[in-house]
């Protein structure tokens, strides 16, 4: 059986945020900067990238998400990165059930050359790692990291590139993806919905046609994308 789930009338404001996905080149392959939030606060205990929200003086549209990126990972690593260097990969808009909103744009970057060692202030953040993109999948599989599925799904994009040059360049060359996320519950499973999955609208799982959409089973998730 499978439910649509949508949201109501209590739908929490939608706020605007950025996210950066930074890369680096080591001899065992590509890895990524990956941060876990402190528990007690909004996504505590989940592993992410650094970010967060689009403040004031970040300024407006576009460019201020490409500076709160800049400046969130200033402070929640001590890296002070290029603004102009931050390639855009994804714009996510958050389901109407979540308890916090944030239509979030994703930039990927390069290390800078020379970059000082990550330091996080052991508040809000309180742990980091550098690590393999597939190597982050595989723990989450096996239950040892939770991720939300923006960052799994970004995980899944760089798994497998040799090196920062050539998942810079992948990057570069798509359109940006946007996804605005529909959720369904299959028999216990959440199941998140993009356009133009088939079952968007109605909630129909098993209907012919296109798919997007990511089960987020315990035993594995899965993502499947067609048409």
């Amino acid at each position: 059986m499978v439910e649509l789930l949508t949201g109501g009338a209590g739908e929490a404001p939608v706020h605007d945020a950025a996210t950066v996905v930074l890369v680096r080149d080591t001899a065992a392959g590509l890895e990524c900067l990956m941060l876990r939030k402190t528990k007690g606060q909004a996504f505590g205990g989940l592993w992410v990238f650094p970010g967060g929200r689009v403040e004031d003086v970040d300024g407006e549209g576009f460019d201020a998400a490409r500076t709160a990126a800049v400046r969130e990972a200033e402070e929640e690593t001590g890296l002070l990165l290029d603004a102009a260097a931050l390639v855009p990969f994804a714009h996510w808009n958050p389901p109407a059930e979540a308890p916090r909103r944030y239509a979030t744009w994703f930039f990927l970057a390069g290390l800078p050359e020379g970059a000082a060692d990550v330091i996080v202030d052991g508040n809000e953040i309180g742990d980091h790692v550098w690590t393999g993109p597939q190597a982050a999948l595989e723990r989450h599989r096996a239950g040892e990291i939770d991720l939300l599925p923006p960052t799994w799904i970004s995980l899944r994009r760089i798994a497998g590139m040799p090196d920062a040059a050539t998942a810079l360049a992948a990057v570069a060359a798509q359109p940006v993806d946007h996804f605005t996320t529909r959720l369904a519950d299959a028999d216990g499973v959440m199941v998140t919905m993009w356009e133009p999955d088939v079952a968007y609208g109605t909630g129909d799982l098993s209907a012919p046609g296109p798919r997007h959409r990511l089960y987020m089973d315990p035993a594995g998730w899965r993502y499947e994308r067609s048409g």
